[in-house]
């Protein structure tokens, strides 16, 4: 039960008052982690095996120690007082979850759009996303804000706050490290192709469930948002696009909550984008019903967060469930 409060009092933190900036952020610490771990294991010149043997090895050090390390803190908090177990679950569930943050930042992306230029606007965007964004025109720099709510609403929101119901901050730092890892050395390009080679297929694994209930809940969202704004929101069209296009992405989930975003607000998404200088060849998801445009970052803002109380009250009500 005290699990469960927690997670309650960190969701409702974290929706009304976002990141505590005044304090260093846990996340960047499993950044430093992985980055030091890496500067020890890898090496040029070595075969493919021995590249994946050692991000298995970083894969086991990085997600081992950002378990154990906070779950010995919550372990030495219960035996001094549960008030204090307590209130420390709360506050790392509080950092873990990021709703207010997302949204905050991609806002930032519609009001230089509204208020600046074009590459204020592709500077704002290139805060929270990996592409490259010099070129992108403004449909193109609208498109990434929007994918980028729409996917790390699993990432960000519901699948840490899935994982956090089932096993507290501990399980979260879990996920997290291993999230992040996946979007340090996940990449299918030379250096990390074999080395991130685990980090990449265990984000994929530990993603399967939250990605996939992200989905359904967004679905849900639509349908209650079109109760109020129908013009812009379509559980029905969310259904459709979903089923067609959640496997248009090489990842297995990163299409999940894109292709359900792209059917309830009746746009397309994807295509193909830059990376490191590189064009990457990728299919679009949604259909081209209307022009996206600025608003649409505030409607899948909305989105962001229907589905994230959502997620509470489902998660919650089944850890209330089992504990009962």
């Amino acid at each position: 039960m005290m699990i469960l409060a927690a997670c309650v009092a960190g969701f409702i933190l974290d929706l009304f008052f976002g990141d505590p900036s005044w304090i260093y952020h846990p996340i960047r610490i499993i950044g430093h982690l992985i980055s030091g771990l890496e500067k020890k294991l890898y090496k040029e010149g070595v075969s493919p095996e021995s590249l994946r043997r050692r991000g298995t090895i970083l894969w086991i050090g990085t997600a081992g120690i950002a378990t154990l390390v906070p779950c010995f803190f919550l372990w030495a908090a219960f035996q001094i007082h549960p008030v204090l177990y307590f209130l420390l679950q709360s506050f790392w569930c509080w950092q873990l979850l990021a709703t207010k943050s997302l949204k905050t930042e991609s806002m930032k992306v519609k009001q230089a759009l509204d208020t600046g230029t074009i590459e204020d606007g592709r500077k704002a965007v290139s805060m929270i996303v990996g592409r490259d964004t010099k070129s992108l025109t403004e449909e193109g720099v609208v498109k990434a804000a929007v994918e980028t709510v729409a996917e790390n609403t699993s990432d960000g929101i519901i699948a840490p706050l899935f994982y956090m119901m089932i096993g507290g901050a501990g399980l979260g730092f879990f996920y997290k490290a291993v999230n992040t890892m996946d979007s340090m050395v996940g990449y299918k390009n030379d250096r990390y192709l074999d080395f991130g080679r685990t980090a990449a297929r265990m984000d994929d694994l530990f993603n399967l469930i939250p990605a996939r209930l992200s989905a359904f809940l967004m679905i849900g969202a639509a349908g209650i948002l079109g109760l109020f704004d129908s013009r812009h929101y379509s559980m029905a069209n969310a259904w459709k696009i979903y089923k067609r296009d959640r496997h248009n992405h090489k990842s297995p989930n990163a299409a999940q909550t894109e292709s359900v975003c792209a059917g309830a607000l009746s746009v397309r998404l994807a295509g193909n984008a830059w990376y490191f200088g590189k064009l990457y060849e990728k299919p679009y998801i949604g259909d081209d019903i209307r022009p996206i445009e600025r608003e649409d970052i505030r409607r899948a803002n909305r989105l962001l967060y229907g589905t994230a109380v959502l997620g509470l009250l489902v998660f919650g009500l089944a850890r209330l469930i089992v504990i009962i």
